[in-house]
């Protein structure tokens, strides 16, 4: 356990559409949350804890994304271009295979980020990760301090840290965190085409390969314009506290 990780996907392709207005001229990673970049809070911790290459599949205003990754000088930047169609998660894993390789890398939503925690989720990710038992490890939030997420939560954690489904139960205590790692050779076989990441991991919580890690911060999800505020007030109060 613990092997750098130095490969990073960030997933920058999505419409925004629940941004609206805010995401029609600007592209939802790049709405500015207290005066950053939303995708740049997971963007800096990632770069914090070694990685070095980071792929960007990119879609909706994609010359904004091109641009704002350019001008990073502390990481190595590729685009996977998914202007002809936007292939979700599962999609855009298989077209970015060759630029991501077939070591672990770490998967990024960028619409999310601790806003505190214990460390630095990225390195705490790596230092769990375990190839030999894992295929997927994802990070955890706490659902019930959550803000901007107004879900049932997704997983429930069994002893050993695999995970299950929350399934029919009416609530689960943990929210997927919008990080984890993984292998783009999960995917292979797979035609390229639009589908969600779930395909993967039901293959895989079948053979109890699909692992979680909570992380203890508070976790914000930006999904919506006015979680911006929620989010900004909560970071005002606490770092005048």
């Amino acid at each position: 356990m613990g092997q750098p990780i130095r490969t990073a996907m960030f997933l920058a392709a999505g419409l925004g559409t629940r941004m609206r207005p805010l995401s029609n001229e600007t592209p939802k990673p790049l709405i500015k949350v207290a005066g950053k970049a939303l995708m740049d809070y997971y963007l800096d911790q990632a770069v914090e804890a070694g990685v070095e290459r980071v792929v960007v599949n990119v879609h909706w205003l994609p010359e904004q994304v091109e641009a704002h990754m350019n001008a990073r000088t502390d990481v190595e930047v590729l685009l996977s271009d998914e202007r002809d169609e936007l292939l979700e998660t599962g999609g855009a894993i298989v077209k970015a295979h060759k630029l991501l390789g077939d070591d672990p890398i770490f998967m990024v939503n960028t619409d999310a980020f601790f806003a505190s925690g214990d460390g630095n989720p990225f390195a705490a990710l790596a230092a769990s990760y375990d190839p030999t038992s894992m295929d997927d490890l994802l990070l955890l939030a706490d659902r019930t301090t959550s803000i901007g997420f107004p879900g049932p939560g997704d997983f429930y954690l069994k002893e050993g840290g695999q995970l299950e489904r929350r399934g029919d139960r009416e609530t689960a205590p943990w929210a997927y965190a919008g990080a984890r790692i993984t292998k783009a050779s999960l995917y292979d076989g797979e035609a390229l085409r639009p589908f969600s990441a779930n395909i993967i991991w039901n293959r895989i919580l079948t053979e109890n390969r699909l692992f979680g890690l909570p992380f203890k911060g508070q976790w914000m999800h930006v999904g919506e314009p006015a979680t911006i505020q929620e989010v900004e007030d909560w970071m005002r109060t606490h770092r005048a506290a």
